[in-house]
């Protein structure tokens, strides 16, 4: 059996998706600040049109977000984000929130 070059295995990681079923991965992030890394069963937040919610199997979506507090839910609890303007990204039960853009 062969062992896998680094090169592979990194995109192969980076390809499938290692969430738990019924999950989805989540990062919020600033240029020097992660304010979450890591799984959530449902994100809210808020943009022009108003509040709405994120959940596992989501489709592509792509909005800027307006002040307010991201609510993350994940398995262990719930964690609050507050932020000014962002811009947020779902894709194939991904979330990625780049904060102060």
């Amino acid at each position: 059996m062969t062992k896998p070059d680094a090169t592979h295995s990194e995109t192969a990681t980076n390809e499938s998706s290692s969430t738990s079923p019924g999950a989805m991965a989540v990062k919020i992030y600033a240029p020097f600040k992660v304010y979450f890394e890591g799984e959530a069963t449902s994100i809210s937040a808020v943009n022009e049109t108003g509040p709405f919610d994120i959940l596992p199997k989501h489709h592509n979506f792509l909005c800027m977000l307006v002040p307010c507090t991201i609510r993350i839910q994940t398995s262990s609890g719930v964690k609050d984000v507050k932020i000014n303007r962002a811009l947020m990204h779902v894709k194939a039960d991904r979330v990625v929130v780049f904060v102060d853009v």
